[in-house]
């Protein structure tokens, strides 16, 4: 089942991301405006059709705050479908672990965070202190630094950090 809170999760993703309106290149190189939305993929037709905007003048432009919350909404949609459908194991976790892991998977996306295996064998046998560790003993955990401190420590507690 499905448990983790829409509301707590955004505030956490714009913690970890922030909101940025014009486009700059994150930590890898990559392309992002918004709350974290990678632009190598693009944008839909509809996302272009709902901002009123071309690829170009979003680039040229930027975006406003509502507009980088849809998005937000569409990209935890999308993350949502794709991880608890490739990932059973996370409809058993309480809230507060399925938030960890929305998290983790917004950030890497879920084939990566899936190539965590390790953690995933710790998450089935519900060792969260090991699944903990595993998160921290990471190449993604140098990268994002306090995002993967402050989501292990979720994961090994199951309480937010504030």
């Amino acid at each position: 089942m499905i448990l983790f809170n829409r509301d707590i999760l955004i505030k956490q993703l714009v913690k970890h991301e922030g909101v940025v309106l014009n486009v700059y290149q994150d930590s890898l190189g990559i392309d992002t405006i918004g709350i974290g939305r990678n632009l190598t993929r693009g944008l839909s037709e509809f996302e272009l059709q709902v901002l009123d905007k071309t690829l170009d003048e979003i680039y040229e432009e930027g975006i406003t705050e509502k507009d980088a919350y849809f998005l937000l909404g569409i990209d935890i949609d999308t993350v949502t479908n794709e991880l608890f459908k490739v990932k059973p194991t996370a409809r058993r976790l309480d809230a507060i672990r399925q938030s960890v892991l929305m998290d983790m998977a917004f950030n890497m996306g879920v084939p990566r965070l899936c190539g965590f295996k390790k953690m995933w064998v710790a998450l089935e046998r519900r060792d969260f202190d090991l699944a903990a560790t595993e998160m921290l003993d990471s190449r993604w955990a140098e990268q994002v630094k306090q995002r993967a401190i402050d989501l292990a420590y979720s994961m090994r507690h199951g309480t937010y950090l504030n």
